[in-house]
């Protein structure tokens, strides 16, 4: 395998595939939900099935990984963008009666398809050139939501299923173009890697290690919160006839892709446990949900709200994962951050699934209102535990 610069012509390659991938889910995490209300469903079904994206990420994370160790990259990528083609054809063919399963179906897609990247990257950039090949990638990931959005509410609006469906087909076709030409490596990826066996068993680590505790309680109420914002925010906009879903999400992708481009450099990286910063990231998620409680009343003004998560986003979890990279045990390093991160993946899911059937039972307004009370929630954590968050280091 030949070590590679992050702008090296196949890492770019790489870049685009991962840009096109996830153009697909920008998409349909606002076409589905509005079709979904259009033909009767029910905010908990729908929290439901986009919940179910998330959800079967996280739990085929740990097979993924198993599986790059056996068979290699290569020939699971190709046959797993095959399987992604069908999925994004058969969105556009099928009722809703088919999106749960389909839904389901895509995460765990996405689970392969993140874990092949990753160690990828890993595997052909040199240790000097890792973190800024990883810091692309993440912003190649966001990119989608820049202009994703849009075009579904266009597809939405346009109302025309051959059109839908042409997208989809140009997107499937030019993905699996694109990963047939990356320069991914066909051998086995890693001697080891983190099982199902691993992610049980690091559960009760969890509570004997309060710095991971406190991250990733941290980590699943802000990422709770992101994921109702993702699943609701274009339905709740077109009830109430306030603002432009598109413009929103397109605004907050704008601020993730821009902080987490410009200000890389600035994300903490000496293994301290930084209060201010982490508490005010937290500050900013809960103004943005509260925010999003009032659109009714504040107009053009909810906008800002785009811009208060938008922040969160870029920064609280690569805020939380550096910090946890330094001060985790070297031995269980490994296992413990993919413990950290199903702790996002389970707050993503659980902003559809939870925050659906609360919707569903109060209003989008209060569900909102509660998710600030979950970034508060967070944010009184963080303050608690400032100081025996400090001596983490200093102990490991």
């Amino acid at each position: 395998m030949v070590v590679q610069g992050p702008f090296s012509s196949g890492q770019i390659k790489l870049y685009l595939l991962a840009v096109l991938f996830f153009s697909a889910n920008a998409i349909l995490t606002v076409i589905l939900p509005l079709q979904s209300d259009a033909q009767g469903m029910g905010q908990g079904e729908i929290g439901l099935m986009m919940g179910s994206y998330m959800l079967t990420c996280m739990l085929f994370r740990p097979w993924a990984g198993q599986w790059l160790s056996r068979y290699g990259a290569l020939a699971i990528m190709r046959i797993l963008l095959l399987v992604h083609a069908v999925c994004l054809v058969l969105f556009a063919v099928t009722g809703t009666d088919s999106y749960l399963w389909l839904r389901a179906l895509q995460g765990a897609v996405t689970a392969f398809f993140s874990m092949i990247m990753q160690l990828a990257m890993v595997t052909m950039l040199s240790a000097a050139n890792r973190a800024q090949g990883m810091s692309l990638y993440t912003l190649s990931t966001m990119i989608p939501q820049l202009f994703g959005p849009m075009a579904a509410l266009f597809l939405w609006e346009t109302g025309e299923p051959s059109l839908y469906l042409g997208v989809m087909i140009a997107l499937s076709v030019t993905t699996w173009l694109t990963g047939f030409l990356a320069p991914l490596p066909a051998a086995p990826l890693g001697e080891g890697s983190y099982t199902f066996r691993d992610m049980l068993g690091s559960t009760a680590q969890l509570w004997r290690n309060r710095t991971l505790l406190v991250c990733s309680v941290v980590m699943l109420l802000a990422s709770c919160m992101f994921g109702a914002v993702s699943t609701f925010l274009p339905l709740y906009m077109e009830k109430t006839g306030t603002g432009h879903a598109g413009y929103y999400l397109m605004l907050q992708g704008l601020v993730v892709v821009v902080c987490r481009f410009v200000l890389r450099k600035h994300i903490p990286s000496d293994g301290s446990w930084h209060t201010g910063l982490i508490a005010g990231l937290l500050l900013s998620a809960a103004a943005g949900s509260l925010l999003l409680s009032m659109m009714e009343s504040l107009g053009a003004l909810v906008y800002a709200s785009a811009v208060c998560n938008g922040l969160a986003v870029a920064f609280l979890y690569p805020t939380l994962v550096t910090y946890l990279s330094f001060v985790l045990p070297s031995r269980s390093r490994a296992v413990l951050l993919g413990l950290f991160i199903s702790s996002y993946d389970l707050g993503f899911s659980s902003g559809g699934l939870f925050m659906g059937m609360l919707a569903q039972t109060i209003s989008y307004s209060g569900m909102f209102t509660f998710c600030a009370w979950l970034g508060l929630s967070a944010f009184i954590l963080v303050l608690m535990s400032k100081k025996r968050m400090s001596t983490s280091k200093a102990e490991s």
